[in-house]
């Protein structure tokens, strides 16, 4: 296979692959993991807020996540785009310039006081956010030997939960402060003493933002004087090695027509939906099962959660790198199914214990499907654009949260509700397991065992 040397000690490969990985940029990319975890992690902080503050229905708030992963689907493909015509450096550079403006957007939508302008700065965020996994994802697996992609990128996605954490955390202290339970309080407030409370409680959600704008900024600088490899497919004319850019209509239809490929992002989609819909409504399934607890209590379930999250991805890394990956997935998707069955079923603080094993379970999914759904695409010179509708496949975090919403506020019931991830649990589950059965009926096709 043809080589490129550069003058800073890495040699690309003609597929875009790496000799080896350069350790300073591999590390440098996956700390941009985390800065998603902690946007979306505020999202579920956001949701309990903004349902209290703006008298929201279960349906109106799952718009928070139809904003930020609208935003995802909608910015994929430009995002694609550029990172074929430029590099992934610059698509991370804009990524992180947009995720500054939409915070940024959060000072003017607090003075405004208006969910329709909240709606707008997560939107702005998630622009930014669909640059960066757009280009972070399938870099992260460039960055290095082929054979390791699926191991790197699960690396780089172990520190999402640390994101998720600190965001929970930011948000906890920062937005639901001492407050309390804030739903009981303005429950008892009426007029215009409710109103003015409403935007002091808005006003809170400004400070978590403060703190991540000025990582937004360091990392901006860190990046724009890093030399960062280009980690693209090359083809040699004329004796030299130039990037093959195909067009979008040639990368679509080779995409449409590989039949792994689709399943894989079609399972991708269940999956976002799935885990977005567990973790903006758990912190609700925990006060409606504990009228005692605050806000600030509740979310410290969802603490839990990412540390279970975090914990499955570990324990998850060290099963793939003994046995078949779409086996060990399979038995974490079965598994991950019945805790959410006995969320559903369970009428008391038992199911929110069980939604917090599912994150366990939550672990290597995302980072799996979408390096196996990757490995599909044997032509390289179409990866970024496969990549892209990978990402695009988020749009399921707005899709499925709002179904669960329409189910609990048809049903009465938030705990009911969970029957929605669950059914997605259960399709996910089938995929891996046909994927296994085709893996030991053709290990010669399969790039990953």
């Amino acid at each position: 296979m043809q080589a490129t040397e550069t003058k800073h000690g890495w040699t690309q490969l003609a597929d875009g692959y790496l000799s080896k990985t350069p350790l300073f940029q591999f590390i440098l990319v996956s700390l941009i993991f985390p800065l998603w975890g902690t946007a979306a992690s505020l999202n579920d902080i956001l949701i309990t807020q903004f349902k209290t503050v703006f008298q929201l229905n279960d349906a109106a708030t799952a718009f928070v996540q139809s904003a930020f992963y609208g935003g995802y689907f909608l910015i994929a493909i430009p995002a694609s785009l550029i990172i074929k015509k430029n590099s992934y450096k610059f698509a991370i550079m804009t990524g992180l310039i947009f995720y500054i403006i939409g915070c940024g957007l959060f000072f003017p939508a607090s003075h405004l006081a208006t969910y329709s302008m909240f709606l707008v700065a997560i939107f702005a965020i998630a622009i930014g956010l669909s640059f960066l996994e757009t280009s972070c994802d399938t870099y992260s697996s460039m960055l290095g030997p082929k054979q390791h992609a699926t191991m790197r990128l699960n690396f780089s996605q172990t520190l999402i939960p640390l994101g998720d954490i600190m965001g929970i955390v930011l948000g906890k202290y920062l937005i639901f402060g001492s407050v309390g339970n804030l739903s009981e309080k303005m429950s008892h407030m009426h007029g215009a003493a409710r109103i003015a409370y409403g935007e002091q409680m808005l006003q809170l959600t400004l400070r978590p933002y403060k703190y991540i704008l000025i990582v937004l900024l360091v990392m901006l600088i860190i990046f724009a004087i890093t030399p960062m490899p280009r980690a693209k497919a090359t083809k040699e004319i004329a004796g030299q090695q130039q990037e093959e850019r195909p067009s979008l209509g040639e990368t679509l239809k080779y995409l449409a027509h590989n039949k792994h490929y689709i399943k894989g992002v079609v399972t991708q989609f269940f999956y976002a939906g799935l885990q977005t819909t567990v973790w903006s409504f758990t912190i609700r399934l925990v006060l409606n099962l504990n009228h005692q607890i605050t806000d600030s209590g509740a979310s410290t379930f969802m603490i839990y959660s990412y540390v279970a999250w975090f914990v499955g991805k570990l324990v998850a890394n060290t099963f793939m790198s003994r046995f078949s990956i779409t086996k060990v997935l399979t038995w974490y998707s079965l598994l991950g199914t019945l805790a959410l069955v006995v969320t559903f079923t369970v009428p008391n603080m038992i199911a929110v214990y069980a939604a917090i094993l599912t994150s366990f379970f939550f672990g290597p999914e995302w980072p799996t499907i979408y390096a196996h759904t990757l490995d599909a695409v044997t032509e390289k010179k179409y990866t970024e654009t496969a990549g892209a509708i990978i990402v695009m496949a988020l749009i399921g975090g707005a899709v499925i949260p709002a179904i669960q919403g329409l189910v609990s506020d048809a049903t009465g019931s938030m705990q009911f509700s969970f029957v929605v991830p669950t059914l997605c649990y259960a399709l996910i589950t089938g995929y891996f397991f046909f994927e296994h059965r085709f893996e030991k009926a053709h290990p010669n096709e399969v790039q990953e065992h």
